[in-house]
């Protein structure tokens, strides 16, 4: 077994798969059993430390408007004189496709139409026009800067460490100011890296079973295949194969290959929409209104705890704030691997801007044209919440060419698919193997089989609600990780920039190997 998986920390492989794999096992084994214990925990959670979450989505988002305006901004990830391994094109498209992916195609008519009907927190009429607003409002804010600043605080912390410190590609690496610069190998580091691994295959495996629904819809329209958990587990068990050819194939073959194809075949539906969707000056004028409204109002809106409104705040800003908890280890080692040699403040506004800008014009067309489908009478959206995965292609039915569109988005949600669990196994397998960066394939097949086992299970045991409160309960220990990685970020920021003044230290320096040269102000 050693030859086939060698490499790895013992520790922190066999003590995350464990305990994975016994909670597949109570899943499959006893469902129901399962079910109630993750109900009754979350709602424990909820209730308890629900506004955690929004203070952590928000210190996320202020901490990456510091970075970008602080001089510190210009120091380079990697040594003073590296340069950018991947085109920015490659890039924005593999950091797409990791964290946002087919999360587009699930909410993308969903989440608009239902905040459009239910307005959040009664600030409009419901399915007014204000209630256009606010629901597109809503939803960029669900998927715009504070998720995206989590990803950027946790790769830009892991890229800096690995890339200027000389430290393994770790999230314990991280830890480094406080726990030395063996921090890898401290307990501490060891337990911090397998609660990566587990919040990360509660996470992606969360949007697995969301993949599995959204395509066991797409094939019930296209060629009446029976919609339910047992076809959706088989559909997900077929494309973990998949995934898995894709992943022992290398980053550079595989992700960077399916990610551009997502990015391109995305681009081209989302241009269908905005073509042959209807009221196209209606949608565009919404659109700009709801955004513009969006960047002025993030900050309020990211302080908003819902008093009086928690099973709406539960639902959706704190589930969705979890899931990017979740997420945050998995796309932070993934945009960290992609992302030597680019400055602090172009790394921020790439991970964090370049992302939204594309979700802003996604929802802004396809979630407004879902509005109008449905206040027009063409199309009968709200009748499909229930199953927000029948959503898409409800929308799709009304507009010309319903089987080449649904068809392309079958297609899409497919390769969303394999790229996203594609990168979350290699990054998992990294994590697991000391931050090698040529994991054993032994190891990406085995964390690659435990994510699609998680997602299989969570549907037998409750289907889209159980996925969803699988993400929650998995990122809670991980929000601590978090909160860590920002404090020793910073102190490892400003004991560089003490140093390059040629000031005393503040204390004992017990963080990092130093780095080949100090940082260099760079105009860009």
């Amino acid at each position: 077994m050693n030859r086939w998986i060698k490499g790895v920390d013992p520790g922190v492989f066999w003590g995350s798969a464990l305990l994975i794999a016994g909670f597949v096992g109570w899943g499959l084994a006893a469902p129901t059993s399962l079910g109630t214990v993750m109900k009754t925990s979350l709602d424990w959670v909820i209730g308890n430390f629900g506004w955690s979450f929004v203070l952590l989505a928000f210190g996320s988002l202020a901490l990456c408007i510091f970075l970008v305006v602080h001089p510190w901004g210009r120091t380079r990830l990697g040594p003073d004189d590296s340069r950018p391994a991947f085109g920015t094109f490659s890039w924005v498209s593999m950091m797409f496709a990791a964290g946002l992916g087919a999360g587009l195609l699930f909410y993308g008519i969903a989440e608009p139409v239902s905040h459009w009907s239910a307005p959040p927190h009664g600030l409009a009429e419901p399915q007014s026009e204000e209630a256009a607003l606010t629901a597109l409002r809503y939803t960029y804010f669900h998927w715009g800067f504070n998720g995206w600043a989590m990803y950027a605080i946790m790769g830009g912390a892991m890229a800096y460490f690995s890339y200027r410190k000389n430290l393994p590609t770790l999230v314990s690496s991280t830890l480094s100011p406080i726990l030395g610069p063996k921090a890898h190998e401290r307990p501490i580091g060891r337990i911090v890296d397998a609660l990566a691994i587990v919040a990360t295959l509660f996470g992606t495996a969360t949007a697995l079973g969301l993949n599995g629904l959204q395509l066991n819809s797409g094939l019930e329209y296209l060629f009446d295949v029976e919609k339910s958990n047992a076809v959706a587990v088989t559909i997900i068990v077929g494309v973990t194969a998949l995934f898995l050819l894709s992943a022992t194939s290398g980053v550079e073959k595989g992700i960077n290959l399916l990610a551009n194809l997502g990015s391109l075949a995305t681009i081209g539906l989302f241009v269908f929409f905005a073509v042959v969707g209807g009221a196209t000056v209606l949608v565009i004028s919404n659109g700009i209104e709801s955004i513009g409204n969006y960047v002025i109002q993030v900050l309020p809106m990211s302080l908003q705890t819902g008093v009086g409104d928690e099973q709406w705040m539960a639902s959706w800003t704190i589930f969705y704030w979890a899931w990017w908890v979740s997420w945050a280890p998995f796309v932070g080692m993934f945009v960290a691997r992609i992302s030597r040699g680019r400055t602090i403040r172009e790394f921020v506004l790439g991970v964090v801007a370049a992302p939204t800008g594309f979700g802003f014009l996604w929802f802004a067309v396809v979630g407004g044209t879902g509005i109008e489908l449905q206040s027009s009478g063409r199309a009968d959206i709200l009748g499909s919440l229930a199953t927000p995965e029948l959503s898409l292609f409800t929308a799709l039915d009304a507009l010309p060419l319903p089987v080449v569109s649904s068809a392309l988005c079958v297609l899409l949600i497919a390769l969303f698919f394999i790229s996203g669990a594609d990168a979350a196994s290699i990054v998992m397998a990294t994590m697991a193997s000391r931050g090698s960066l040529a994991p054993s394939k032994a190891v990406v097949v085995i964390l690659g089989v435990l994510m699609g086992g998680i997602a299989c299970a969570m549907l037998l045991v409750g289907g889209l609600v159980a996925l969803q409160q699988a993400a929650v309960l998995g990122s809670v220990p991980f929000t601590f990780v978090l909160v860590a990685v920002a404090y020793c970020w910073m102190k490892a920021l400003r004991e560089d920039a003490r140093a390059e003044r040629g000031d005393p230290p503040a204390g004992p320096r017990t963080d990092v190997v130093p780095a080949s040269a100090p940082p260099v102000e760079v105009d860009r």
